[in-house]
C-alpha cells in the first residue's frame, strides 16, 4: 500500500508539501496541488484517518445513539442522519440503546473513546450518568426526538400536539367518545408529552380520560398487546385505542385480532409514528406522521454547527395527521404539514 513518501516521490515534491496539499493548506501552489492529486490517483493512495485525526484533533466522525434500532422510526432516522453526515463529509457510528440506560451509557463511553467529533442522542430516560456527564463536559451534542429538560443541549424534535388535536377532533367527528391511550414510558419526554396532548385534546371536546383508559407501555409491541388486552376486558371497552408509537400499535392490532375482533367494526385503532407497514394492514392505520428524514438532516446540521464553533440551533418540526381507514373513515385524506418553527434552547 502506497504511503505519503511514495506520493511525494511520484509527484517530485517534498513530503511536507504533499502533507500540506492533503490537509488543504492554502499556501501550496496550484501546480503542486495538481501534481499531488495526479500522484494520489495513480498510486491509489488513501490517507491514514487515525494519523490525520491525531494531527487535526478531528476524526470527521459522528456518534448516533438511538433508543431502539428495531423501531422503524429510528431506523429511518438513522438512515437520514447517515445520508446528511456523508453529504457534509462525516461518517457515522451507530449504537443501539435498546431502551436501556446502561446500554446508552456503554455506547456513549465507547464512542467518546473512539474520539468522535460529536454525538447525537435520543435519550432512553431522564438522563443516564454517562450521557449527562458527556453533555456537561462540553462534548458537542444534540438531542434528537427526545430530550432532557434542564440540560443545555440543542434539541431537534417534532411537535405532535397539533396533530393529536387533529386526531381527536377527527375521532369525535366520527362519533367516537370512549378513547383510550397506550402511553410510552413516563421517564421519556415523548411518553409524557403524548399523554398530555391526548388529554388536552379530549378536554377540548368535553371528554375525560379515565385512569382505566390509560395503559402504561414501553414503546415495544409486547406492551401494546398487554395493555390492549386489559382495555378489552373492561366492562365498557374503549371505542378507539390510540397507541403512542408504531410498535405498540402493532401489538394492539395483534391483541384485537386474537380476540376475533375486527378493526374498525368492533374497535378503532390509531397510532403515533406513521410507518410504511401501516398502508399494508387491513384496514390501513390512521396515524400521526413525524417528518423523520427532515429531523435527521436538521440534527446533523445542528451538531456540525457545534463542532465547527457555531451555535447549535434547536429545531421543532410539526407532525401531521394521516387519515386512513382504521377508525371507521371513508376515503383517506392527508393533511399538509405546517412551516418549520425554530427556537434556541
Amino acid at each position: 500500500m502506497a504511503g505519503i513518501k511514495d506520493v511525494a516521490a511520484e509527484a517530485g515534491l517534498s513530503v511536507a508539501t504533499v502533507s500540506r496539499v492533503l490537509n488543504g493548506h492554502p499556501s501550496v501552489s496550484e501546480d503542486a496541488r495538481r501534481r499531488v492529486t495526479a500522484a494520489v490517483e495513480r498510486l491509489g493512495y488513501r490517507p491514514n484517518a487515525v494519523a490525520r485525526s491525531l494531527r487535526t484533533d478531528q476524526t470527521r466522525t459522528l456518534g448516533l445513539v438511538i433508543s431502539d434500532v428495531m423501531n422503524p422510526y429510528f431506523t429511518e432516522l438513522a438512515r437520514s442522519v447517515e445520508e446528511e453526515a456523508r453529504a457534509l463529509g462525516y461518517s457515522v457510528i451507530i449504537g443501539n440503546a435498546d431502551e436501556r440506560p446502561d446500554l446508552q451509557d456503554h455506547h456513549v463511553t465507547t464512542l467518546l473513546d473512539r474520539r468522535i467529533d460529536g454525538l447525537l442522542v435520543s435519550p432512553t430516560d431522564g438522563g443516564s450518568p454517562g450521557m449527562l456527564g458527556a453533555a456537561r463536559a462540553g462534548t458537542p451534542m444534540v438531542f434528537v426526538d427526545r430530550w432532557i429538560p434542564g440540560v443545555d443541549v440543542p434539541v431537534v424534535r417534532s411537535d405532535g400536539r397539533a396533530a393529536v388535536r387533529d386526531l381527536v377532533a377527527h375521532l369525535h367527528a366520527l362519533g367516537h367518545r370512549r378513547l383510550a391511550i397506550i402511553a410510552g414510558p413516563a421517564a421519556t419526554t415523548t411518553g409524557r408529552e403524548r399523554v398530555d396532548a391526548f388529554r388536552e385534546a379530549l378536554a377540548a371536546h368535553g371528554l375525560e380520560l379515565p385512569d382505566a383508559y390509560i395503559g402504561q407501555g414501553d414503546f415495544q409491541a409486547g406492551s401494546g398487546r398487554r395493555v390492549t388486552e386489559g382495555f378489552l376486558d373492561l366492562p365498557e371497552p374503549p371505542e378507539v385505542v390510540f397507541a403512542a408509537d408504531n410498535l405498540m400499535a402493532l401489538g394492539a392490532l395483534d391483541a384485537i385480532r386474537a380476540r376475533g375482533l375486527r378493526v374498525p367494526d368492533d374497535i378503532g385503532l390509531a397510532a403515533f409514528d406513521d410507518i410504511p407497514w401501516f398502508v399494508h394492514t387491513n384496514p390501513a392505520v390512521t396515524a400521526v406522521a413525524q417528518p423523520v428524514r427532515d429531523l435527521g438532516r436538521a440534527a446533523v446540521r445542528a451538531l456540525v454547527d457545534r463542532i465547527e464553533g457555531r451555535p447549535g440551533e434547536s429545531v421543532t418540526l410539526p407532525a401531521r395527521l394521516v387519515v386512513r381507514r382504521s377508525c371507521g373513515e371513508g376515503d383517506a385524506g392527508i393533511e399538509s404539514p405546517s412551516p418549520v418553527r425554530r427556537s434556541t434552547p
